[in-house]
């Protein structure tokens, strides 16, 4: 199938590893121009070169915290001087939290609303004007299954991440007639590096392999008894970047094994 995407640009935080990354290859073999942004310099431009050397686009690595307004309005010149705008952005930055809410600082909560909430609301900011130009585009934000059906250990990520759907769909509704079309993702169980390092730790002191730790996991959680591939996902944004996903809008789609517990 033809997802009608060739020299498009897209924008993507967080693109250096894990979903991030495996978005910016789906797309990238789509024919797809990309911008990365990461906090080090050296693995954003080292997975931009890898991208432009395994499929033949232009790929572009910006050091951008996604919290320093400043950062991303680099990000933004970036974009506009490199490429003339960008068609397709998605706000992937993000990582989950540990603590209670009656012990954690105000501090903290300020640190994941500027990661989770704020850089998507900037980078709108930013990058709408560009898209009206250029005819319409598409935003996709990286929300989570705990945005609707929380995980006990981590107030301020469940929090947060239920704004971003929010904010998916306010903006969604704001922006439709600039043919922007705003849509919201919330996965389940995906094996990335924090998984890993999660279950490494777990088993560090037991006779027990961090893999069946993961599959453990899994299996409590879900129907499908096992962690997506960042591939996987990346597959699903990818589709919704697409023309082929164009009366998809102002939606958030869970992508998570079965493991969300409610009718939506």
């Amino acid at each position: 199938m033809d997802l009608e995407l060739t020299d498009k640009v897209a924008v993507i935080t967080g693109g250096t590893a894990g979903i991030g990354r495996a978005v910016a290859d789906g797309l990238a073999a789509e024919g797809v121009h990309v911008a990365l942004c990461a906090r080090d310099a050296t693995e954003t431009e080292a997975a931009a070169q890898q991208i432009r050397d395994a499929f033949g686009v232009d790929a572009r690595g910006v050091r951008a915290d996604v919290t320093d307004p400043d950062d991303l309005d680099r990000l933004v010149e970036a974009v506009e001087e490199t490429f003339g705008g960008a068609d397709l952005l998605i706000n992937n930055a993000g990582t989950g939290t540990h603590e209670t809410i009656l012990d954690a600082p105000d501090a903290k909560w300020q640190q994941y609303w500027d990661l989770h909430v704020m850089a998507a609301v900037r980078l709108a900011r930013g990058l709408v004007p560009g898209m009206r130009r250029r005819g319409g585009g598409v935003i996709l934000h990286n929300a989570s299954i705990c945005a609707r059906q929380p995980l006990g250990h981590e107030p301020i990520y469940n929090v947060t991440k239920a704004a971003l759907a929010m904010l998916s769909k306010c903006l969604a509704n704001e922006v439709a007639g600039d043919n922007i079309r705003v849509n919201c993702v919330n996965p389940g169980l995906v094996q990335t590096a924090p998984w890993e390092a999660a279950a490494r730790d777990a088993t560090a002191t037991t006779p027990d392999d961090w893999t069946d730790w993961l599959t453990a996991v899994a299996e409590e959680k879900t129907p499908i008894g096992r962690f997506a591939s960042p591939e996987e996902l990346a597959d699903f944004f990818v589709f919704l970047c697409s023309p082929r996903a164009s009366y998809c809008l102002g939606a958030t789609y869970y992508v998570d094994g079965g493991w969300l517990n409610v009718v939506t």
